[in-house]
């Protein structure tokens, strides 16, 4: 499990890479928060790029939305991007589109 930011004009990306599971989500999440608390009146929207994750279970989908509910904290919307075929159907049969758009 990697996490990566890249702040472009006001827009925060973070890329996750690797598996987001049980077994990594505790460390995932310490990191994004980390990143959230930093953005705060320095970007308007956070987007996740998860083009590299290699596997993603329910653990993955609660780590989305606590990010979300974190960065709505401060209200920054929250999107997704970048997903692969099984990552997008993940999401799409969990209804988290419907609070964290895909772009």
């Amino acid at each position: 499990m990697r996490i990566c930011a890249e702040k472009r004009g006001e827009t925060l990306y973070i890329s996750v890479s690797g598996e987001l599971d049980e077994h990594n989500a505790a460390r995932a999440r310490m990191e994004a928060d980390k990143l959230a608390e930093n953005c705060v009146g320095k970007t308007v929207r956070a987007v996740f790029d998860l083009g590299s994750i290699s596997f993603m279970d329910s653990t993955g989908i609660g780590f989305l939305i606590g990010r979300y509910k974190r960065f709505a904290r401060f209200g920054i919307p929250m999107y997704v991007t970048n997903l692969n075929t099984t990552t997008d159907k993940i999401l799409q049969m969990s209804g988290i589109y419907t609070i964290i758009p895909k772009i």
